[in-house]
């Protein structure tokens, strides 16, 4: 025997409210079983949330098409900061940088590696850092490391920043979009739940045949166990 379920994806709760909501038995005074409050419910709940769902999925799509740039620019970015970075310490090994000059660019004086530059975030914090430290030294009097210059690590951690920013307020945009939907769904359901009541209520007296046929029809979902034979 088929079992009642609501709707776990919000494509299929669309679906449901959009087959009751297109049926034209259901505005006919004569045959009305549903209850019009219900009623009057689901097309505000339908629209709303086949709004949030078109929104969504814009803002994930723009989120999508900026992800393979930022990735390329933050490739770009780790590079010259990591290369810097290198030739920095080799600079210190050498002795033509002062190993006390390292906490200019808030390094310990011992450090003889390179820091973790695997998340946007810390290329962004180590990229800042060595590039005020360079302006610092110089500044005292050092001599700039050339291959690469900071001015063109700065350029690329300028431009991998601004990326990294603008995808970061499409997260968020999707973010917000999601929540809209998560919000919308209680309701939804509580509509759902409402409606196939009715319904079952009306044909309750129909054969089994009838009643899951004339069901379906106004959207009512049913699934069938595992291994268990298509009846109706």
């Amino acid at each position: 025997m088929p079992y009642r379920r609501l709707p776990k994806t919000d494509s299929a709760r669309l679906k449901a409210l959009k087959t009751l909501l297109e049926n034209d038995n259901i505005y006919t005074v004569q045959n009305r079983f549903i209850d019009w409050k219900t009623l009057n419910r689901a097309q505000p709940a339908y629209d709303k949330l086949l709004t949030a769902c078109q929104q969504y999925k814009v803002r994930m799509a723009a989120q999508t098409r900026n992800s393979p740039k930022m990735d390329n620019l933050m490739h770009n970015a780790t590079m010259y900061v990591s290369h810097f970075i290198q030739v920095l310490l080799m600079s210190v090994e050498r002795g033509e940088i002062k190993r006390s000059s390292l906490s200019l660019y808030g390094m310990d004086e011992c450090r003889t590696a390179l820091p973790p530059l695997k998340a946007a975030e810390a290329v962004i914090s180590w990229g800042d850092k060595i590039v005020n430290g360079e302006k610092i030294r110089v500044k005292n009097g050092g001599r700039p490391i050339y291959n690469p210059t900071i001015g063109m690590v700065s350029t690329h951690l300028d431009i991998f920043r601004e990326r990294y920013n603008s995808q970061k307020a499409l997260q968020g945009h999707s973010a917000k979009a999601l929540e809209n939907i998560r919000k919308l769904r209680p309701e939804v359901d509580d509509i759902l739940l409402e409606l196939w009541n009715q319904i079952e209520k009306h044909f309750e007296n129909e054969p089994a045949e009838v009643r899951f046929a004339e069901c379906r029809k106004y959207g009512v979902v049913y699934y069938y166990r595992r291994h268990e034979e298509h009846l109706y």
